[in-house]
């Protein structure tokens, strides 16, 4: 006998279209950003990967809001991201100041487009494990942000970038090794962004918006620049002892344990032991 029972319809394959777009126009604002670059417009380049950034900001919130996340929006996040904070910024750099510094221009581009790839893939090897409230290492975001503001303020006040070349390049290949390092940096994601707050603070939030729209290159240039600093500030706050594998190498949350953290969980111990004696 047949069955004849009615079978389950199989989910129907495609792709999520809202999330994708928004990642597709992340993708466009990064690719636009070199292109302008090669042309010599670099202040629409550096204004183009911070318009990347909004868009990759928007792509992974509104995916969750409207339940549309699939690991192809994942996996396409991360190739935008490669492109638009990597490749982009890179570009843009060497274009504006790098160009004339012979090979080492080129390898400290190099040095940073590498530092973002190894970036991107340790935080999706990482995803599962890792501290959601801190990123391990300067986030390619920030790291683009800080090179697309020193680009922006520069083109701003007409300066040549050939002129600082050498310096350009020693502050890019920074930004790089932040990337990789073990650095913490606050992610922001345990802020609680429906709490109702105070009048005053949202004076403040208006307050600060005029002054960035006010002088955008210097202020987004000195918002991300203490930003990288940040993060060895909170890493050396967060342990008893500085160690290697605090800046570089393997290292698991459990080794960022606050030190008040590890005093309390020492103390039972420690009385324990003076009970026994």
């Amino acid at each position: 006998m047949t069955d004849t029972g009615k079978t389950e319809p199989q989910p129907r394959k495609g792709i999520y279209l809202l999330p994708n777009l928004l990642t597709t126009g992340g993708l466009f604002s990064g690719f636009y950003a070199i292109i302008s670059s090669m042309n010599g417009h670099f202040e629409a380049a550096a204004i183009a990967i911070f318009v990347a950034m909004i868009f990759d900001g928007l792509d992974g919130r509104v995916a969750r809001l409207t339940n549309t996340q699939s690991e192809f929006g994942a996996q396409y996040d991360s190739m935008a991201d490669m492109l638009s904070f990597g490749m982009a910024p890179a570009m843009v750099m060497y274009n504006w100041a790098l160009s004339d510094t012979g090979k080492f221009g080129w390898l400290a581009a190099f040095l940073f487009v590498a530092c973002a790839a190894l970036r991107l893939a340790r935080f999706n090897a990482n995803l599962s494990v890792t501290d959601g409230r801190f990123f391990q290492g300067l986030a390619s975001p920030a790291a683009a942000a800080l090179i697309a503001g020193l680009v922006w303020t520069g083109a701003y006040y007409q300066l040549d970038g050939n002129d600082f070349g050498y310096l350009l390049g020693i502050l890019t290949i920074m930004a790089g090794l932040l990337m990789v390092s073990n650095f913490r940096y606050h992610s922001f994601k345990d802020v609680n962004w429906r709490d109702k707050v105070s009048f005053v603070t949202i004076l403040l939030v208006v307050l600060i918006f005029v002054v960035i729209a006010a002088r955008p290159a210097e202020m987004l240039l000195l918002i991300f620049l203490l930003y990288a600093c940040s993060g060895p500030v909170t890493t050396i706050r967060s342990v008893n002892k500085l160690k290697l594998e605090h800046v570089v190498g393997d290292v698991t949350p459990a080794d960022f344990e606050e030190p008040k953290a590890k005093a309390n969980q020492d103390a039972p111990a420690e009385q324990a032991e003076q009970e026994q004696k």
